[in-house]
């Protein structure tokens, strides 16, 4: 598979366009689905952050791995929930994704919809498990997120 550039390989660009016809031409050629690369990170994570339900269910039908780790939102988990997408949020819980990895720019997906300001999300990611004490990202942890974000109202949440 073709690597460099801004996408890192063909399938990421691919991705990165919004071509499912091409997406799945490439991975019926045998693309590796989980490919590492670009800003993003991987395929799965590049189609949720661009909000492209259609080739998110091409690649979970194809072995995406809902915890790959890399790129800018760190995970395809983040990359829904600072792109505010619950519908793609709730399909990747159901497929498995784990609500405490760290990474991105977010550090974790509890940070994420704190700092996006959605009590709903951060009250399903609490019931999924999520760690109020996981430290990281650019505000340092939940409670600093929510006091950071003005969304003090969450703190109850987090004690």
């Amino acid at each position: 598979m073709l690597r460099g550039s801004k996408y890192g390989n063909a399938l990421l660009a691919a991705v990165a366009s919004g071509n499912k016809g091409i997406v799945n031409v490439l991975l019926e050629k045998g693309a590796d689905v989980n490919v590492q690369g670009g800003f993003y990170g991987n395929a799965l994570q590049g189609a949720v952050a661009r909000i492209n339900e259609g080739i998110v269910n091409a690649l979970l039908e194809k072995g995406a791995d809902v915890n790959a780790q890399g790129g800018f939102y760190g995970n395809a988990l983040q990359a829904a929930l600072a792109r505010r997408n619950e519908g793609i949020m709730n399909v990747l819980l159901e497929k498995g994704a784990n609500v405490n990895a760290q990474g991105g720019c977010y550090s974790n997906a509890l940070l994420a919809a704190v700092a996006i300001g959605n009590k709903g999300i951060v009250n399903v990611l609490l019931e999924k498990g999520a760690d109020v004490n996981a430290q990281g990202g650019f505000y340092g942890n939940a409670l600093l997120a929510a006091v950071a974000t003005k969304n003090e109202g969450y703190c109850e949440c987090f004690t």
